[in-house]
């Protein structure tokens, strides 16, 4: 199978997530596209927090002056150029070679956040390497083994992040039938199935053959007797701590000493603990719809919760972005920022870094164009005033 000399030739032809997302099933080993793509148990919750943007209509305005728009915000103090950042998505090395440092890149490049995530591929010292150290966020998923992570802590601060979010709803993994179906690890097991499958998609074969970034760079090496796949498996399958409570977020935010953000609210009187804690901003989260299937969708929870709370904390969200309308319509319902998960791991499967940097492109025009539709020119006065009533 001859492979095209210049991959993002055909960049110029994607206008929508969507398309990403088709060519990155078609170059992404089915185990890595499957994980990105998919839910816990039925995956009703999944598909709620797409379907959920569609059923919120936009108030049309006309005859209004839309010079001079801006989509610039500010994230925990930070400028941005839109009110976005690169959610933490775990194993995104194998929906590309080097993929979390590709993805750091381009949100650099574009002016918005980047989170790393406990679970990648490329390790935190990676990200700071390659990207001269330019501040980012880092995900951290609480270990039973308080050593470890202490020590994770200590890493963070080194590669200098700006912050860190900490996971609270992983604190048992929700079952995703994909994953246990195509046996997922990383690297892939060489199956013939599996070597079948990856046979298929030579431009990602030859990214994994040109890099040594195969496992997960955050533990290798950082954990006695964790050395290879099987001892990896063995110690992330006993690591995550059912026991985490808010006692465990003021521990952690004494060890960091800096901006805490909290992931995974779902519920306003979590989100009325989260500000008690001492947090800085609040992701309301479900995990994608890839823990608790039947939870509503993140859009659906994001009003009651940004009520609750007021401006007593910075409120994200993130969970079936696919656009910059739904952007644009999170912002009018209360989040101060949106995280962008698999719109750009689709974008990252397909084209590498400037597939990151058109899925930006594509949110971003899609915001501007949608504000102006809605009467509005900057993105900091938009109010639930831009929707219709329900």
């Amino acid at each position: 199978m001859a492979l095209n000399p210049n991959p993002t030739a055909d960049l110029s032809k994607i206008t929508c997530i969507e398309d990403l997302r088709q060519v990155a099933q078609k170059r992404v080993p089915r185990m890595f596209y499957d994980y990105a793509d998919s839910g816990s148990w039925t995956e009703s919750t999944y598909r709620a927090n797409e379907a959920d943007f569609q059923s919120i209509k936009l108030r049309q305005r006309v005859a209004v002056n839309m010079e001079g728009r801006s989509t610039r915000s500010t994230m925990l103090g930070q400028d941005v150029t839109m009110p976005v950042a690169i959610a933490p998505t775990g194993l995104t090395g194998m929906q590309h070679a080097d993929g979390e440092i590709y993805g750091a890149r381009a949100a650099k490049a574009f002016g918005i956040p980047f989170t790393l995530s406990t679970m990648s591929i490329c390790s935190l010292e990676d990200i700071a390497e390659h990207t001269d150290r330019h501040p980012f966020m880092f995900q951290l998923y609480v270990m039973r083994d308080r050593d470890f992570v202490q020590r994770l802590i200590e890493r963070a601060k080194a590669a200098n992040c700006s912050a860190l979010q900490i996971t609270l709803d992983l604190q048992i993994l929700g079952q995703r039938h994909k994953d246990i179906k195509n046996g997922l690890s990383a690297p892939p097991k060489l199956t013939l199935k599996n070597m079948l499958n990856i046979a298929s998609k030579p431009r990602w074969a030859l990214g994994m053959v040109g890099t040594q970034r195969r496992s997960f760079g955050n533990i290798v090496g950082h954990v006695k007797g964790v050395d290879n796949m099987s001892s990896l498996s063995a110690w992330t399958a006993q690591q995550f701590d059912p026991t985490l409570s808010w006692a465990d977020v003021e521990w952690i935010k004494k060890q960091w000493g800096g901006k805490i953000v909290l992931k995974g609210i779902q519920d306003a009187e979590d989100a009325r603990l989260a500000v008690n804690s001492g947090a800085d901003a609040l992701i309301v989260s479900n995990h994608g719809g890839r823990q608790l299937d039947g939870a509503p969708s993140s859009i659906s929870a994001l009003p009651a919760i940004a009520d609750a709370v007021g401006n007593t904390i910075e409120v994200w969200m993130d969970g079936g972005v696919r656009s910059g309308q739904d952007v644009l319509k999170a912002r009018a319902l209360g989040a101060r920022g949106v995280l962008l998960g698999r719109a750009w791991l689709y974008a990252l499967g397909a084209y590498g870094q400037p597939g990151v940097t058109k899925a930006l492109e594509i949110i971003r025009n899609e915001l501007d164009l949608t504000m102006a539709f809605c009467g509005k020119t900057d993105i900091n006065t938009v109010d639930k005033g831009i929707l219709l009533p329900a």
